[in-house]
């Protein structure tokens, strides 16, 4: 028994939806999480241990978002709920790590971070603790500066409810600066408030005859797979995810902005377009097509009480093919990075209409249909790309109140998902910072290698040749 039989049961998870997805893949240990980390500098006159600051600005956000007092309760049935925590004890949910380094330069990888952020994807969760964790990571040299990993279940967070997360903790570490010893608590007691609704409660995610006509033809009778797509090796488990990460300098983020919006495209598709020529540079040349997934926030076009603060999952995903013909030529081809754009465009545009997370109302046994029975089958796309877009504070740069710098955003490996996973963001550094996370045994990590360099290497030339 887990010991959640006397816990306030808040909703259910969302039958045939999102939510179910999530807790389904986690009970399976087919994915386990995802992050976003940022890293902090308090001024001098916070002149408390760092300990007494997170720990205050943990308290604040628990009683701001019910999700972070939320767990999935059976898992491994067809019925989950949700469940509300009595207490959280901040001894468990948050941990301290001393750096040995020190912290990185402008545009030097992390590998502490990287480290420890490994180490995060490849644990879950477990009832009746919190399905989220915070993991600061600490300079000995520097006793006001941190690193603050935001760790959680998908089912209670995406990655915007990552960003969400950062800017209101940022606001509880300013707004903490009359902090007096011996005020903090480490047990905190959360508020009866409701959990937020699910996308499929504030959206009504309609679906066209076609759509669903094509999707069951797809699925039941015939889904012809190009003899040329590369999708790594087939889906297996156990899951153990690596990782790799490389950093923009703020001067080569800000160019590269530039770019995308002179050639009239995005951030997003050209990230898509320069990870596909990476990819096709280093496999043989017998693969000629790469299937990307990106994701794309749906609150944009959710009710009002969903927000971009607020703390939840509402995401919904496109898909894109890249051919090596129009992706390798010698020069970059920003045709192709417009064309990837337009294709977001399509989807944005649909506002929820038409989107393949509404078919999982028609999926009876998630667990199975979605994830057992694909095991030694060949996977459906090459590699994932979810942007989560760049920083904002609405707070001026004040060298007496706590900043914010770097982020990094990441996810676990996903069994039957892509072969890769990149995760994108922009700090509030202004350094535009991308994580490749993958299985082990699904791609070759000299591969990844190659692939993390030429991407590198390519947006370096793009800035540098402006």
């Amino acid at each position: 028994m887990s010991g959640t039989e006397q816990f306030e049961k808040l909703r259910s998870v969302a039958p045939g939806g999102l939510e179910k997805y999530s807790t389904a893949r986690h009970h399976l240990k087919f994915y386990y999480n995802a992050e976003v980390a940022a890293n902090y500098i308090l001024p001098e006159s916070f002149a408390l241990p760092v300990k007494d600051y997170v720990y205050r600005a943990c308290e604040t956000l628990i009683g701001q978002h019910p999700a972070l007092a939320a767990i999935p309760v059976g898992e491994d049935t067809k019925k989950p709920y949700f469940v509300r925590l009595p207490q959280i004890d901040l001894d468990q949910a948050v941990s301290f790590q001393d750096r040995t380094r020190g912290f990185p330069g402008e545009d030097e990888e992390d590998q502490e971070l990287e480290a420890l952020l490994k180490a995060q994807h490849n644990t879950g969760f477990t009832p009746p603790y919190p399905h989220w964790r915070l993991c600061i990571l600490t300079d000995t040299a520097n006793k006001r500066q941190f690193t603050a990993a935001y760790t959680f279940h998908h089912a209670i967070s995406d990655g915007g409810s990552g960003m969400a997360f950062h800017r209101a903790f940022l606001q509880a570490l300013q707004n903490s600066a009359s902090l007096a010893s011996g005020e903090v608590k480490h047990i905190i007691l959360p508020p009866e408030m409701p959990l937020l609704s699910s996308i499929e409660e504030v959206h009504p995610l309609p679906l066209s005859l076609w759509y669903i006509a094509t999707a069951i033809f797809r699925a039941k009778i015939w889904s012809p797979r190009d003899p040329g797509l590369w999708t790594g090796s087939k889906i297996a488990s156990p899951l153990e995810t690596d990782f790799r990460h490389f950093v923009c300098s703020r001067s080569m983020t800000s160019s590269f902005k530039d770019l995308c919006r002179q050639n009239d495209t995005t951030i997003t598709a050209t990230l898509q377009t320069i990870i596909a020529r990476s990819l096709f540079a280093h496999l043989p040349e017998r693969y000629t097509q790469l299937q990307c997934v990106g994701a794309i926030s749906t609150r944009r076009w959710l009710s009002g009480i969903i927000t971009v603060d607020s703390l939840g999952c509402w995401v919904q995903d496109y898909k894109d093919t890249h051919n090596r013909h129009e992706s390798t030529q010698d020069s970059f081809p920003w045709s192709e990075a417009k064309r990837a754009r337009e294709t977001i465009e399509k989807v944005l545009n649909l506002q929820g209409r038409d989107a393949s997370l509404s078919l999982l109302k028609y999926v009876e046994d998630i667990q199975e249909e979605l994830f057992l029975s694909k095991l030694g089958k060949e996977r459906d796309s090459s590699f994932e790309l979810s942007n989560i877009g760049a920083m904002r504070s609405n707070h001026p740069h004040d060298p007496s109140m706590p900043q914010m710098g770097r982020m990094v955003f990441s996810q676990s490996a996903n069994i039957t998902g892509s072969a890769i996973e990149i995760s994108a963001v922009t700090g509030a550094d202004g350094c535009l910072v991308l994580c490749f996370t993958w299985q082990k045994g699904v791609v070759e990590e000299s591969l990844i290698s190659l692939v993390v360099q030429t991407a590198k290497a390519e947006l370096q030339g793009l800035c540098t040749d402006k």
